[in-house]
Formats: structure tokens, sequence, C-alpha cells
């Protein structure tokens, strides 16, 4: 495993790009959308920072319980993503409003497939474990790579439908392991690659 990768949004206030390169962090996975109409607002002008100081980039729509296709066409426009970035839903209940159910994450990912040619990430913890419990084997969610969140000393296990996790975010900043901060963000969420270097650049590379 190697601890090369961060997830930010507009919570983190003071992010500088080349200092993040400079501490080591490889790649950066930004909140891009919310639902059918939020877009982060630091994410347009944040997008070109980080492709200058030669960082990889995702784009992460939280997911929740409108219109599927509607989310999808919001988070792709929003995104703007190029060949190379990585695309993520995070399903995770929505505490100011309705969550998105198991139906529609599998739609938003199946349509986000047919619309850029890739398939996204799928984040979570347990609520998405709830989910995916009644979830088919052929689920279009099994062509999805998991990224899951658990602030512990190992990540969630959501087999079978995934029996291996991609990316673990171990901390929130404040819960979780240490290193809990990196230079150029400070506290942040913070996670793990199941991989070497090596790996993770190819991976990312193939969006």
């Amino acid at each position: 495993m190697i601890n090369t990768v961060v997830d930010l949004s507009h919570h983190n206030a003071n992010v500088d790009f080349p200092t993040l390169r400079g501490a080591g962090v490889v790649g950066v996975l930004h909140k891009a959308s919310q639902g059918a109409s939020y877009v982060d607002p630091t994410y347009a002008s944040r997008q070109p920072l980080a492709r200058q100081a030669g960082l990889r980039w995702g784009a992460y729509h939280f997911g929740d319980g409108s219109d599927a296709p509607t989310q999808v066409a919001h988070f792709l426009a929003t995104a703007n993503a190029a060949a190379g970035d990585l695309l993520v839903l995070d399903v995770e209940q929505n505490t100011a409003g309705s969550s998105m159910s198991l139906s529609q994450a599998e739609t938003f990912v199946q349509m986000v497939f047919q619309r850029s040619g890739r398939w996204p990430g799928v984040y979570g913890s347990s609520y998405l474990k709830q989910l995916v419990a009644t979830a088919a084997a052929t689920s279009p969610l099994s062509h999805c790579w998991l990224w899951v969140a658990t602030y512990a000393n190992q990540p969630l296990s959501l087999a079978p439908l995934w029996p291996n996790w991609t990316l673990w975010q171990y901390t929130d900043g404040a819960s979780g392991p240490a290193p809990q901060s990196v230079a150029g963000a400070g506290n942040c969420d913070r996670d793990m690659y199941n991989g070497d270097l090596a790996g993770l650049q190819r991976w990312w590379a193939a969006g």
C-alpha cells in the first residue's frame, strides 16, 4: 500500500497543489457535484491548478435520491474530465435529504460508462455495504472499482461484490490512523492505494 492520494472539497479552504506534490501526493480526488444541481464552488478553479502542479486528477459526485439520469448529466458536465481523469460516485447516507438507492446507483454507473466509456469508482462505507447486500452478482456496480472509507486499522470488507478495494480513505483528518495531515492541505481526507506507485500511475492513467 502507498499513501499518496488525498480527496478534497470546498471544506478544505487552503490548498497549495505544488506543496502537495512536493509532499509526495500523486493524485487528488475532488468533489465536483451533488444531486441534480449543486456544484462545488472550488472545483473549476482547482482542476487546472492541480494539473499544472503535475498531479493526477479525479472528480466525485455525491449521489442523492433525485433522478439518476439528471445527476449523471450534471456530474459529467461539471467534472469536465480529460482522458486519464478518474470519475467516482459517492454513495453514502444523505443527512440533508433523500439518499441514493441501489437501483439509482446502478443506473448512475451504467450511464456514466455509456457516456464516458469508463466505469466510475464507487465510494462508501456502512451505508454502501447495506445497499449492496442485496445486489446481484451481475450488478453494474461489480464493474466499478471500490473506494472504501473506514477510519480504523483496516478497511471495511464489501465482499462478495468487491473482493478487493482499490482506494482506502483511512482518515478524515480528525478520526482514523496517522498521518492525518499533509503539507499543502493540512488535516484532510487521506487515502491508501492498494498497490505500488507504478501500479497507481498505470491505473490512474487508464481513467
